[in-house]
């Protein structure tokens, strides 16, 4: 398998499927394509056909978005998602809430994992994102069935969904006090997340719309 991913440092939406990934244990190898670039899209095209990464290469089979890499891998690997039907769903539900809301968080507190900016993106609208956020995570983290320190116990797709999340709170300095508090530095922890964050640092493309105005 291939894994079609933009910038470490800001792209979101590859964080995303390459956790997933490597959550499976599969091997794989990674390609990048730098946003921001002059020919950025026609890069990507050449990968993902709706023109945005990432693009999962298995073979002759393309598949794009997180969410659908998620659901495609957990076909093969089915530990990506809990094990108990009721989890299941709930692992799904809040996957999809996660892929397909927060707008305030998202333009307001990009991901841009090489800085720190406390204090930076907060606003009425991101804030009540941030709770919603946070009583997801504390009401998974409370109904856990299987024991562990993810939202169900051991990781899964869910984890991925909200791994970007992560790493905003801890630019814009978001700390959540308990569980959810408890559960953001485990993920911030993990071996993979580590991975990924070192190889953002080493990175020096800016992508202008990622950066807040007087970075």
């Amino acid at each position: 398998m291939k894994l079609v991913i933009a910038n470490k440092n800001y792209s979101s939406w590859s964080l995303r499927a390459w956790l997933a990934l490597r959550a499976t244990g599969q091997s794989f190898t990674e390609e990048q394509v730098l946003l921001g670039q002059p020919d950025s899209r026609e890069q990507i095209l050449k990968h993902s056909p709706s023109g945005r990464v990432p693009c999962l290469v298995d073979g002759s089979l393309l598949v794009w978005d997180s969410l659908a890499i998620i659901e495609y891998l957990a076909e093969q690997f089915p530990a990506l998602w809990p094990e108990d039907r009721g989890e299941r769903a709930v692992a799904r539900s809040i996957s999809a809430e996660m892929h397909s809301s927060f707008p305030a968080l998202r333009s307001q507190m990009p991901m841009n994992i090489r800085r720190s900016l406390p204090g930076r993106g907060h606003s009425a609208e991101s804030e009540a994102d941030i709770a919603r956020i946070v009583q997801i995570w504390n009401r998974c983290l409370a109904r856990r069935t299987v024991e562990g320190p993810y939202l169900f116990g051991r990781f899964s797709g869910a984890d991925a969904m909200f791994a970007p999340v992560c790493f905003r709170f801890q630019t814009y300095g978001v700390e959540p006090t308990g569980p959810a508090g408890t559960y953001l530095a485990t993920m911030l922890a993990h071996p993979a997340m580590r991975e990924w964050q070192a190889a953002a640092e080493q990175e020096t493309a800016i992508v202008a719309a990622d950066e807040l105005p007087g970075q």
